[in-house]
């Protein structure tokens, strides 16, 4: 069977594994259909993610078929479509036992840590599976980004009139926004990139948009009456933005990091201490999260149309993959049609 495997920063390639084995009690045999490319994915790419490890085959956000159970699985069965939760916890631990399965102290994330989805089949834990009757398998890889900002809205516990500024426009940054918007929030979003940021006003429909400058602090002071931002969701991943973001929060503020970097973050203590701001970090997503969303969908109070916005194919995913790492592109969100 064939697999795209990361083999190091910057260098895939096609390579042959086993075929899977018939699922144990408790799994599932599923085959891939649809995996979406996000910002962590990218950043493997470019050997920026701390949790990512080489070689691997990437893939976590995916849109399965179910093809067999295992004996003992009643969640699924087959031909189901799934949305898959990739973070295999062990259930054993601290925060497992506290319900933070997301913070698992053995957490393994598909496509990251251990090999995700970029194959035509895999065994997974069926109780990671999250089955739909209504979405596509397009919709499916989709959920595992939303729920990403699903969490990082919930985090900060987010309420109806407050101003929430999401830095970053890319596939996190929209996801947060998507949540931030069902809460009721007035909504900003900052970026360096003016077709984002139109994108952010014409289609996701954000209340106001920021642009990048020399002075952001004047500019997020005059969209919110003078009084700067009461969430921050710093969805970019540098250091420098992360960084910054400390001087952008109202009194009592909240600053959310949902982004990640390897470097440094560095601030004045004054500009956070001033406020009496609280430092929040948001990883990964709950199993709560993905329910949710799949019912949003189906529901119509979540519209995926506008999301994807680059498709390849299986063999054409390594020509084509360089491209998504470049704003100028136009890159949303790429899925590759696995099958």
């Amino acid at each position: 069977m064939k697999a795209i495997q990361l083999e190091q920063p910057g260098s895939f390639r096609i390579i042959d594994i086993e075929e899977p084995s018939k699922p144990a009690p408790g799994e599932a045999l599923v085959r891939v259909h649809r995996v979406g490319i996000c910002g962590t994915d990218l950043s493997g790419f470019l050997g920026k993610m701390p949790f990512f490890s080489y070689p691997r085959i990437p893939g976590h956000e995916l849109g399965v078929e179910v093809l067999e159970v295992g004996q003992g699985v009643s969640n699924v069965r087959p031909g189901d479509r799934c949305s898959v939760e990739p973070y295999m916890n062990c259930g054993d631990c601290h925060a497992c036992r506290k319900g933070s399965t997301n913070c698992c102290a053995n957490l393994k994330v598909l496509g990251v840590m251990t090999d995700g989805g970029l194959r035509d089949r895999f065994i997974v834990p069926a109780h990671k599976l999250h089955p739909s009757t209504k979405l596509t398998f397009e919709q499916l890889a989709l959920v595992e980004t939303l729920a990403i900002g699903c969490h990082a809205v919930d985090r900060p516990a987010l309420a109806k009139g407050e101003n929430c500024l999401v830095i970053g426009a890319g596939p996190i940054g929209l996801s947060a926004i998507v949540f931030a918007r069902l809460t009721g929030a007035r909504v900003i979003v900052m970026d360096m990139n003016r077709q984002r940021l139109d994108f952010c006003k014409n289609i996701m429909g954000v209340d106001e948009t920021v642009m990048l400058s020399e002075q952001p602090e004047a500019e997020l002071r005059r969209v919110t009456d003078g009084n700067l931002p009461d969430v921050v969701i710093d969805a970019t991943g540098s250091n420098v933005s992360m960084g910054n973001a400390f001087g952008y929060i109202a009194p009592t503020g909240r600053l959310v990091y949902v982004g990640i970097t390897t470097q440094a973050v560095s601030f004045k203590h004054p500009i956070f201490h001033r406020p009496e701001g609280t430092l929040l970090c948001s990883r990964n997503a709950l199993p709560r999260d993905f329910t949710r969303i799949i019912k949003l969908i189906e529901d119509g109070k979540i519209d995926t149309k506008p999301w994807v916005t680059h498709r390849t194919g299986f063999d054409s995913m390594i020509e084509d993959f360089p491209s998504f790492t470049r704003p100028e592109t136009g890159v949303i969100k790429a899925v590759v049609e696995v099958s």
